[in-house]
């Protein structure tokens, strides 16, 4: 080890927010990046199809990437490796189902799958100076791994997204020796998933779930619509066999639904026996009393499955008054109005719905306080990085930690781009890089920023008023016009003082250049929009974008 030498740890995303999850671990000119996600737009961020962190940092130093390890496969831990890899070409360590679901996504994005190497849990590699292991969670998805990275300055321990499942749907329980035994050796830094730092006590087993399930099966006289995370295969595989205990058909409805539970067969994850999974075309061949549909949409995202049969414009299905429709998924935090405008659709139209506040279909995979202890109890940790959750969510685990003994100094809430520095024995909050929100709007990825989306909220808000005037540029004379088009704005019809007025107030502005030669047209365009924009907000209270068009004859 040279004496100067650090270790790094620096987020991208996923610090102080739900999403887009990336973390650069940096060793002398060695870096490990930990998972590439993505984020799910918020309401105000208009026309963004999805977020992904900013990776400027590690396009400047992509020289010394090794490699990208990946925790698990849900959308905020790989949904931005296709843009990523664009960029740096690395070997990619993931378990065989994350990495099963991030070759179909490579596929899609038309980049190369060349560098997939699965590992599995107890599996260690030497990256650099890295060496990492793999160690065995429990997860509301299945083959989901903490990290642990050994460093020449000391052990870090990442736990990933976890709980402690005693009763794994799989059999596969969460590896406790593995964190104790890493406890033992020493671990300098624990970075811990903080979603559910708020949470008294313990989060329930997934295996829960099917005692509700059944409870719903029993009960159901018609068709069973049930929706939630594609990627939650242990909930897919017990309302897999539900359906085989009542006698029930399977079909799949939504891409994502139908990729994943493909792939989980193809790899051994799930086991569905011959004959009960159906095309959505057969559906109507059975009696509604003999069918469950999985589908997307759990989120109420407007395009998914759901949110089309809320609406009844669905192509392939429709609902009827005696189907049940289970959402067996928890709000991700900013989806609350969607999902709850998605149940209020479906109620309106007489179905029967089930979800999380007034049933038990539906577990966290995230740990609760009790488990986190536990996990700060098995690894001991010298310092501690609350990551994964917002902000009063990290503050809630930094309590927890404080009052098990690690002091407050030990203790780093930061945000991302900060930049993590310790040795052996010291660890600082050093700086900061550059990090932040990359929007991808169709093919554009960063072409559109905060100035575009300040636009387009300005625009559907107050709408446009656009100015187009001819002008002889030599002389300063108008040609013709001033013309007024509103969109947005008012209708014109209604409104035909106000326009009269607007055309006036152009007019006058107009005048100030009459009978000169005009030779930048930004002085202009700019005494346009500064008076109409004052007369309107005095008329109307409102700010429509003005837009003058000049043309020049």
């Amino acid at each position: 080890m040279k004496k100067n030498d650090k270790l790094l740890i620096i987020p991208l995303g996923g610090l102080g927010e739900i999403g887009k999850n990336m973390t650069v671990f940096r060793y002398g000119d060695d870096i490990i990046i930990l998972d590439s996600g993505l984020a799910f737009p918020e309401e105000d961020m208009l026309g963004i199809d999805l977020v992904i962190p900013d990776m400027s940092y590690i396009i400047e130093n992509k020289d010394k990437v090794r490699a990208v390890v990946l925790t698990h496969g849900h959308e905020d831990h790989i949904g931005s490796l296709f843009y990523l890899l664009r960029q740096v070409d690395v070997p990619v360590y993931g378990s065989r189902l994350t990495l099963g679901l991030v070759e179909g996504r490579l596929k899609e994005y038309d980049v190369s799958a060349h560098n997939l190497i699965p590992v599995a849990p107890g599996d260690s590699l030497t990256l650099g100076q890295f060496e990492v292991g793999f160690i065995r969670v429990n997860h509301s998805i299945a083959d989901a791994l903490g990290i642990y990275f050994k460093t020449p300055v000391g052990t870090i321990v990442h736990t990933g997204d976890f709980k402690i499942d005693q009763t794994p749907v799989d059999g596969q329980m969460i590896d406790i020796h593995k964190f104790a035994e890493l406890g033992n050796d020493g671990v300098l830094v624990l970075l811990s998933d903080s979603t559910n730092a708020e949470r008294p006590g313990y989060t329930k087993s997934e295996r829960t779930v099917s005692v509700a399930l059944d409870e719903h099966f029993r009960s159901a006289k018609g068709r069973i619509i049930l929706t939630t995370f594609a990627s939650n295969v242990p909930r897919l595989q017990q309302a897999i066999n539900s359906a085989c205990q009542y006698g029930r058909k399977v079909a799949l409805l939504g891409r994502s639904m139908v990729t994943v539970i493909t792939k989980a067969q193809e790899l051994g994850y799930m086991t569905i026996p011959e004959g009960i999974l159906i095309s959505v075309d057969e559906i109507n061949r059975y009696p509604d009393r003999q069918m469950l549909i999985l589908t997307t949409g759990s989120q109420g995202e407007p395009m998914a499955a759901l949110s089309r049969l809320a609406a009844r414009n669905h192509r392939s299905l429709e609902l009827t008054h005696g189907d049940t429709v289970l959402i067996a998924a928890s709000p991700i935090p900013g989806n609350e109005r969607s999902i709850g405008r998605t149940i209020d659709a479906l109620l309106r139209s007489g179905i029967h719905v089930v979800y999380e506040r007034t049933s038990g279909i539906h577990v966290s995979g995230h740990a609760s306080q009790e488990e986190l202890k536990l996990i700060l109890n098995l690894t001991r940790p010298k310092f501690l990085i609350p990551v994964h959750g917002e902000h009063r969510m990290l503050k809630h685990h930094s309590k927890l930690a404080n009052e098990l003994g690690i002091p407050k100094e030990n203790v780093f809430i930061g945000e991302n781009g900060q930049v993590f520095e310790f040795t052996a024995e010291t660890g600082r909050m050093a700086g900061k890089v550059t990090a932040g929100k990359i929007f991808v709007d169709g093919l554009g990825v960063g072409d559109v920023g905060n100035i575009v989306i300040r636009d387009r909220r300005q625009l559907s808000q107050d709408g446009v008023l656009i100015v187009v005037v001819t002008l002889d540029k030599s002389r300063g004379c108008v040609l013709d016009g001033p013309d007024i088009v509103s969109r947005g704005f008012v209708y014109v019809r209604d409104s035909e003082a106000l326009m009269e007025e607007s055309r006036k107030i152009v007019k006058t502005v107009l005048e100030r250049f009459e009978n000169q030669p005009i030779t930048q047209w930004a002085p202009l365009k700019a005494g346009i929009r500064e008076a109409l924009a004052k007369f309107l907000f005095s008329k109307t209270g409102r700010r429509p974008m003005i837009l003058p068009i000049i043309m020049d004859l």
